[in-house]
């Protein structure tokens, strides 16, 4: 029986050295190669067309998500898998929009990682048993609107610099984009998360486990 080829993208290389041999010592499996970036990635997917990519959600340069979008149109045969820190159901809602089959966090065990490789696999969407109890506990199974859930790509993107400190001029110039548009975006993410200013979006930000 041929082997499953596998991308692993993650930006630290101790966690891509550990997949690669816990994957490669499962003879249903083999690491076809590995990438730090997700312009890597998405070049190694090009060349490659493996049948599964793992696709961390916080990469250096583009992120997870715009991965996941390069990849699956470079490579429409690949199937990703998103291995991430994150346990919301944005990042979940987000990577699975823009083609994503399964997402399992990095406290998942490795007999649940090679599960979700097999389910995607074979035409199956997966998702970790943490993340199902996540949403549960959030009270989130019936895909009720509003919240973080309905926020954009770009809106998480804005949200995650602002609880950095980013004013809107700064956020505008690695984007590129307009502070007009930044403001725009501000304005939607207020509106979304039902908050009347600034200062309320931060503490709201600071007091959530979403933008870490």
């Amino acid at each position: 029986m041929e082997k499953i080829s596998i991308l692993i993208t993650d930006d630290h290389q101790l966690i891509r050295q550990a997949w690669c041999v816990i994957l490669n010592a499962d003879a249903r499996f083999k690491v076809v190669a590995e990438a730090g970036t997700g312009e890597a990635a998405v070049e190694l997917a090009a060349h490659l067309r493996p049948n599964i990519a793992t696709v961390d959600i916080n990469l250096p340069g583009i992120n997870g998500i715009e991965t996941t979008k390069l990849i699956r149109k470079v490579s429409p045969g690949t199937k990703i898998l998103g291995v991430s820190m994150h346990v919301q159901q944005a990042y979940v809602r987000q990577l699975m929009k823009v083609g994503a089959m399964g997402y399992v966090t990095k406290n998942s065990s490795s007999e649940e990682m090679c599960k979700a490789i097999m389910e995607i696999q074979n035409n199956r969407k997966y998702i970790c048993d943490e993340i199902k109890g996540n949403l549960f506990d959030e009270g989130l199974g019936d895909n009720k609107p509003g919240g973080f859930n309905a926020l954009s790509t770009r809106e998480i993107e804005i949200i995650g610099l602002l609880k950095k400190g980013h004013s809107s001029k700064d956020i505008a110039i690695p984007l590129g984009i307009t502070v007009k548009t930044v403001e725009a975006h501000r304005y939607n993410i207020l509106k979304k998360l039902k908050l009347k200013n600034t200062d309320a979006m931060i503490d709201h930000i600071n007091n959530s486990q979403l933008f870490l």
